[in-house]
């Protein structure tokens, strides 16, 4: 398991027809403060103040086609012009379960990225694909 210090969190969340609501800086949009919400926006803040990951190559919610099918990854950071490292955000009160990393190994048909990363905010599991070892911490982007 990778232990994450979360930064302290500076977001803006507004409330609208009694639904709250959480500015995400990288999709430079309010989007539904949901359980799975809270934990990507709080990820997204260790990868940028932390881990200093570029926010300008971090992808957020986008659609990829897995097969014949269309699906949507959580976050996708690019390293040099390619798909970089997934990672696949769960709310807390979900256990990350071999369906979870079935998701991400499904997602990874298509991406082929270094780095696969599973958290649910309280417990984070990464693998790098090509030596398959399970990761202690969060790789540096350098």
């Amino acid at each position: 398991m990778i232990k994450i210090d979360y930064p302290v969190p500076a977001f803006k969340i507004k409330t609208e027809s009694q639904q709250e609501f959480i500015f995400d800086t990288n999709r430079k949009k309010w989007v539904l403060l949901t359980p799975e919400e809270w934990v990507r926006q709080n990820f997204l803040q260790y990868l940028i103040q932390t881990k200093k990951y570029p926010a300008s190559l971090i992808s957020v919610e986008r659609e990829i086609n897995v097969g014949e099918l269309k699906k949507r990854y959580d976050v996708l950071i690019y390293k040099n012009d390619k798909p970089w490292m997934i990672i696949e955000c769960k709310e807390m009160e979900v256990t990350l379960s071999e369906k979870t990393i079935l998701q991400i190994l499904n997602y990874n048909q298509s991406l082929d990225v270094a780095f696969l990363i599973i958290t649910n905010g309280k417990q984070t599991f990464g693998i790098e694909t090509s030596t398959k070892k399970y990761l202690s911490i969060i790789p540096e982007y350098k």
